[in-house]
């Protein structure tokens, strides 16, 4: 099922590069708590790359990880390229196809650095999220982040008119999908044997919600 989404319609420039609007919106407010976060080295493993705008932005800011871009629609692939080109990031390598919710990947993965998540857990169902969240634990070496950026509900409430209608209307399409609870999210990292820290509040009431592996 293809869902609706407010960047279903994104611009596709003369190059190849297709331009989300949301993305283009919170790419430096994820771009500058990674940079605190994000360990300085390793292997950084980025879950629904999407259009490959994050991965360009990311890559650039974070020279010391070697920045793996990957999605689960093989018709992504072309705009991440784009994007990498254009970033000329030396540290940024060729999209490949990888669905993160699918059972077994994270220990192929393994040892990441780190694993980032923008904008899928409310796109995929409880059991899935919960299957991305594990895996991604599973992928990190130790001392590795878990990074997932998005909307979610606190304490079971969206926190806005625009996201109660955007939540509203995902379950309208698929009523499996739709926000889920940060404290939920936390407690999936948690029971995958992660350390979560304090959730840190972005723009428009999103939330990145950060876990580390033990070292």
């Amino acid at each position: 099922m293809s869902l609706r989404l407010p960047d279903s319609g994104a611009a596709v420039l003369p190059d190849g590069r297709r331009v989300a609007p949301s993305a283009t919106r919170n790419a430096e407010a994820i771009r500058d708590v990674l940079v605190a976060a994000a360990p300085a080295r390793g292997r950084a493993l980025e879950l629904a790359s999407g259009t490959g705008q994050h991965a360009a932005i990311l890559a650039q800011a974070l020279p010391g990880l070697d920045w793996q871009p990957t999605d689960r629609d093989p018709d992504n692939l072309a705009s991440i390229a784009a994007w990498a080109a254009w970033s000329g990031a030396a540290n940024l390598r060729p999209a490949r196809v990888l669905d993160a919710g699918s059972a077994g990947w994270g220990r192929a993965e393994a040892p990441c650095a780190l694993v980032l998540a923008v904008n899928l857990l409310h796109l995929v169902s409880a059991e899935v999220a919960q299957r991305v969240v594990a895996e991604a634990a599973a992928a990190l070496a130790p001392g590795g982040v878990l990074a997932v950026y998005g909307p979610f509900l606190r304490d079971g409430r969206t926190t806005s008119d625009g996201d109660a209608a955007f939540d509203a209307a995902l379950r309208a399409q698929d009523p499996a999908i739709g926000y889920k609870d940060a404290a939920w999210v936390q407690g999936r990292m948690t029971a995958a044997g992660l350390a979560p820290r304090a959730p840190v509040a972005m723009p428009a009431n999103n939330l990145f919600l950060i876990a580390d592996r033990p070292g």
